[in-house]
């Protein structure tokens, strides 16, 4: 990215406009935290939290993601071999001091959010000027959600964020919510076609492209990049259920297909309501699928 050149054609011709860093990282930080719901899907909470322990602390964001899970934000002007560390010190204060979380919640969001918390997916979200292949490695290495997240400006009205590296961190709740309790028949007695449907379409939202990770809650299983661009129902019946983050607007909508829903409460995040109950629907709607999962 550092060789990645801009061009703005004006009236007067043709300007060059190459990537640059921040001057501060204060400036970097502002910014996020003025558009973070729009730029990480995350609902900014708490700027410079100050951590209660022996060697005390600054946490740069906290926040909470479209699917309740508490989020770390941390960033670096530069390249910073310490930030993953430095996250994830933080993350471990936070984990072992919910109660002080679930407060900040509560105060910001109300007590709802609070009792909703997601504990099992906490994330660590580092905004840096670049990163090296041993951070990329070590964040594989690790059993928390990171999301490593390299910032440019391009001239004075644009700022761009691109993903390096996206892990899922494996948690004991979230394999809990996989097994099946004792005496409960097999999903495939309970409706094995569209289980079947519903395993092709977890295969297809993860294999739109590199970087899409998965949240399980009990409602809906959320597919994202650094945002949620679709959100799986648990089948029913008749039908599986997809949320998207496309625009119903600029969708040619299909009765019995697809459905827009916005302002219209459901499980999951998204505005376009893709219903399936045959593999030609899935078809049909993997173009709806892959522009929603550009758009995040």
């Amino acid at each position: 990215m550092s060789g990645l050149k801009l061009f703005h054609t004006t009236k007067s011709g043709v300007t060059e406009v190459t990537p640059r860093l921040a001057d501060v990282e204060a400036d970097v930080q502002d910014l996020v935290e003025a558009h973070m719901e729009a730029m990480l899907g995350v609902t900014f909470l708490a700027s410079e939290y100050v951590i209660d322990c022996v060697d005390g602390g600054r946490i740069d964001s906290l926040g909470l993601d479209e699917n309740g899970a508490p989020v770390i934000v941390e960033y670096k002007r530069g390249t910073d071999a310490g930030v993953i560390n430095q996250g994830l010190f933080y993350m471990a204060w936070l984990m072992s001091h919910k109660d002080a979380f679930r407060s900040l919640v509560r105060d910001r969001l109300g007590v709802a959010a609070a009792s909703q918390i997601l504990w099992s997916a906490p994330r660590l979200i580092c905004v840096a000027g670049d990163f090296t292949r041993y951070d990329a490695h070590a964040v594989r290495e690790h059993r928390r959600s990171i999301d490593l997240v390299r910032y440019r400006y391009f001239g004075s009205d644009h700022f761009g964020l691109e993903t390096v590296a996206s892990v899922t961190g494996r948690s004991t709740e979230a394999k809990r919510v996989r097994r099946r309790a004792p005496g409960t028949p097999p999903v495939r007695q309970q409706g094995a076609a569209m289980a079947d449907l519903a395993e092709a379409v977890d295969e297809v939202l993860v294999g739109l492209g590199s970087g899409v990770t998965r949240v399980q809650r009990k409602q809906y299983r959320a597919y994202q990049r650094l945002r949620n661009f679709a959100c799986l129902i648990p089948p029913q019946q008749t039908k599986v259920l997809v949320y998207l983050k496309a625009d119903p607007t600029a969708v040619d909508l299909a009765s019995g297909f697809t459905r827009d829903v916005t302002g219209l409460g459901h499980h999951g995040t998204g505005d376009l309501e893709v219903q399936l109950r045959t593999e030609r629907d899935l078809e049909r709607a993997q173009d709806l699928f892959r522009l929603s999962y550009a758009s995040a």
